[in-house]
């Protein structure tokens, strides 16, 4: 695996993210983040620590499993979750954008507790190939990859690393 972002410049994009965030909205009153699980969600922890940090205001910060959303799972349970969702303006963050199938997924689930203000998204990396007619409107880095390579954003570290799939 080929690191392409290090800690220190996944800090950096992340906030400069939060800058663009706090310049996107006159106001952080109706704001929530929302991170997909799992890799979503420590980068909305992070933007929404980096919120507060720039402007004072604390951010909500939810974790949302689309698990019962994919159009690629048997499981079509609909699931409530605690979100409250109507009125407000929600950020969806992700690590990585491919298909869009995952983001389709979090804004049918973020749709039925109530109807959103709005919904951004925030990306870390933005790989291309996609599916459905998604964009993202905070966008950490821009990868354009093969499909035979695959991003991985470790969490732990905050480090991005492209790796070559064998066999595809």
């Amino acid at each position: 695996m080929k690191e392409i972002l290090t800690q220190d410049a996944t800090e950096r994009t992340l906030k400069r993210m939060t800058h663009e965030i706090i310049e996107t909205h006159e106001t952080l009153d109706d704001l929530i983040l929302v991170g997909i699980q799992k890799k979503g969600v420590p980068l909305a922890e992070k933007i929404g620590f980096f919120l507060a940090e720039f402007s004072g205001q604390e951010v909500p910060v939810f974790a949302l499993d689309i698990a019962p959303f994919r159009d690629d799972t048997p499981n079509k349970s609909l699931v409530k979750h605690a979100i409250e969702t109507d009125g407000k303006r929600i950020i969806l963050v992700d690590d990585v954008l491919y298909t869009g199938r995952s983001v389709r997924a979090a804004m049918d689930a973020l749709m039925i507790p109530g109807r959103p203000a709005a919904i951004n998204l925030a990306i870390l990396v933005d790989r291309g190939h996609r599916e459905l007619p998604i964009r993202p409107d905070f966008i950490g880095k821009n990868i354009p990859t093969s499909h035979s390579e695959k991003i991985v954003v470790d969490t732990h570290t905050m480090s991005v690393y492209l790796d070559d799939i064998p066999g595809k």
